[in-house]
């Protein structure tokens, strides 16, 4: 019995009755004879070889007594039939969907690794929508928009053109997913703004160094810190939430470059994981580039520009003419000499083309997690 069922399926994907139908001409039994003896009506037989009806597991040990081999057996190549038709369908399905594709930011998904870096073609569109729903973690471009429809409801814009909802959501979703690896202790306000302190004196460290230590320092607080390659139709540079009652994000784009901008955008982002912690259901996208008059904006915006240069100091940033000056000054204070820069071009009391040079490119590994 053994040996013949090694021949019982030769194709896994074929439905069962072809299995039910050869055994039986093997055999010179007709399907009445077989529905005799399986106990069936002829019509429920013709259900069963026909597939409308599935195969049970009562069907399959009336199989295995009747016609051998076993019911785990035939339960298998049902499971097995069923699964193919599911693909098929599926397949029909994503290739009535690629016009979603239209709606998402593909090459730069393809430089984060999320799809293949290869050209769009008609023919490779449909298997590009099943990665990108199982990317985003739904099951249909129409689940994919009823999701972000409802978490746009929770958006805090810093700009009014954040309205891609493709870009936007999967630069949100590329942060999701590099928070999901790490397992982080439950979050802690005290340690939060210890570790802020620490933070501030690493801006005058280089990106080698400062990056793996503000990552260190922010998951000991309980707090997620992630880097995601900026997605420029998104226009974000930076977003803080609440993943869940315990576990803040902020995840940086580096849109921008400059330490300035870079650092800013941290300390406004802790600032609202600081301030307005009883919004957990608010997600703030900000665009230093964009003018909000949001009060949260507003009150985010004031912490993080006296955080890094307190107010007592206001009167001696307008004597910051020079680079010598400014050098001087940021040593004082403690902190990078470009952060002060961009303080002083930001209240206008120096040109925006001025003292650029002391400022410096952030090129910190993104999507790199501490382990």
């Amino acid at each position: 019995m053994t040996s013949r069922q090694t021949t019982f399926c030769p194709d896994w994907v074929s439905p069962p009755s072809e299995t039910i139908m050869d055994l039986i001409e093997e055999k010179d039994w007709t399907q009445l004879e077989l529905a005799e003896r399986l106990g069936y009506t002829t019509e429920h037989l013709n259900q069963l070889i026909s597939g409308k009806t599935a195969l049970t597991e009562d069907a399959a040990l009336r199989l295995e007594r009747v016609l051998g081999s076993t019911s785990h057996f035939w339960l298998n190549r049902e499971a097995k039939y069923r699964e193919h038709l599911a693909r098929i369908e599926a397949q029909e399905f994503y290739q009535k969907s690629v016009i979603w594709l239209d709606s998402l930011p593909l090459h730069e998904l393809k430089k984060a690794g999320i799809i293949p870096d290869e050209r769009t073609t008609t023919k490779v569109k449909p298997e590009l929508v099943e990665r990108l729903l199982r990317f985003f973690g739904v099951a249909s471009p129409e689940q994919w928009q009823a999701h972000y429809e409802t978490m746009q409801v929770a958006f805090r814009r810093t700009r009014e053109t954040q309205s891609d909802r493709g870009a936007i959501s999967s630069w949100l979703r590329l942060g999701e997913i590099e928070a999901e690896k790490l397992d982080t202790p439950r979050y802690d306000q005290g340690k939060f703004e210890e570790a802020l302190h620490s933070i501030r004196k690493l801006t005058v460290q280089s990106d080698k160094v400062f990056e793996p230590e503000m990552r260190r320092l922010c998951h000991e607080a309980g707090v997620v810190l992630v880097m995601v390659p900026a997605i420029p139709r998104a226009h974000v540079s930076g977003v803080a939430r609440w993943l869940n009652p315990h576990k803040p994000l902020i995840q940086l784009s580096l849109y921008g470059k400059t330490n300035d901008k870079f650092w800013f955008t941290f300390f406004h982002e802790a600032a609202h994981i600081l301030l307005h912690a009883d919004g957990k259901k608010d997600i703030y996208l900000d665009d230093l580039n964009a003018d909000c008059h949001d009060l949260q904006e507003e009150e985010a915006n004031q912490w993080a520009r006296e955080f890094l240069i307190p107010p007592n100091y206001n009167n001696q940033l307008l004597e910051l003419l020079s680079k010598e000056a400014v050098k001087r000054f940021s040593k004082e204070i403690g902190i990078h000499a470009g952060i002060v820069v961009g303080r002083l071009q930001h209240d206008k009391i120096i040109e925006p083309s001025w003292m650029n040079a002391l400022k410096s490119h952030i090129q910190v590994c993104l999507i790199s997690q501490q382990t």
